[in-house]
């Protein structure tokens, strides 16, 4: 398939606003998309310019009349809008050419795949190629500093800039860096993701809470929002926590389960998007 045809399909996607279902509870996360001419698909929590079409809206439910099982959706929704960020990814060459990459990397340092996907869409919609103008390298936006905190070191025939630009390294490094603050803020994936996106003083100066920066909050928003929708369909989540059964993906390699149940990533979107009108 030829780039024109590519970037064709990736915006045929994006071009369909679907409704974001986040379980019972309350909820509002837009995400917002826009492919670039090389292909690179970037998404956001809030319109940043005119080049961004509305992904998905994020749905409001009350959760004090929460939907019986089997009860059709509110009007408007689409019951498969994760499906179509699947398919997204399905047709991103980028994203195939990286993947294995991801799966490795998630089952040596226990981070769930999903949430990879999620992070690395929002750093850099898979360019293996991207450098922000801060300097941040590759497909997990790592500073050099931070890669050398975390092993990466310029040798004969390398530096480190260069050794970030190969997916075989900047996935396995920026997995261990999001599984470090993973464990430094235990049952918080919102501060995590905040802290791979400040930095982890910025989190602990703020409170252990998200710092009051309008980039943070729309990252976390946004990263959140993709991995919600990467989420399995409850019944299949309870499958999985079924005593005695392991699971295991469509490759064939077992995965860390959901580090959080789809109502506890519902909650915290909705209490960024409220601090951040406050």
């Amino acid at each position: 398939m030829g780039m024109v045809q590519r970037v064709f399909g990736l915006l045929r996607l994006l071009a369909v606003p679907c409704v974001l279902l986040f379980s019972q509870h309350a909820a509002h996360a837009d995400l917002w998309a826009y492919v670039d001419e090389r292909g690179v698909a970037h998404f956001a929590a809030e319109q940043a310019d005119a080049r961004y079409q509305l992904f998905f809206r994020g749905a409001a439910f009350d959760s004090a009349h929460p939907l019986s099982e089997g009860a059709p959706p509110p009007s408007g929704a689409l019951p498969a809008t994760g499906a179509r960020l699947l398919a997204f990814f399905e047709i991103s060459p980028d994203y195939q050419r990286v993947r294995h990459h991801l799966r490795a990397a998630a089952r040596r340092h226990g981070v769930e795949y999903a949430l990879l996907q999620a992070l690395i869409a929002a750093e850099s919609g898979f360019d293996a190629a991207a450098v922000s103008p801060r300097g941040a390298i590759g497909l997990m936006q790592l500073m050099p500093a931070t890669a050398s905190r975390f092993g990466v070191v310029a040798d004969a025939r390398r530096t480190v800039e260069q050794k970030l630009a190969d997916p075989a390294v900047n996935v396995p490094v920026g997995t261990r860096y999001l599984r470090y603050l993973l464990d430094l803020f235990p049952g918080r994936m919102d501060l995590a993701l905040a802290a791979y996106n400040a930095g982890e003083g910025a989190v602990q100066r703020a409170g252990r809470q998200i710092p009051p920066f309008k980039e943070t909050r729309n990252y976390v928003r946004t990263v959140m929002g993709l991995y919600a929708q990467l989420q399995p369909p409850a019944p299949v989540l309870a499958h999985r926590a079924a005593p005695g059964r392991r699971q295991f993906p469509p490759g064939g390699d077992a995965l860390p389960a959901s580090p959080l149940p789809p109502v506890r990533v519902a909650q915290t979107l909705n209490l960024i998007a409220t601090e951040a009108n406050e």
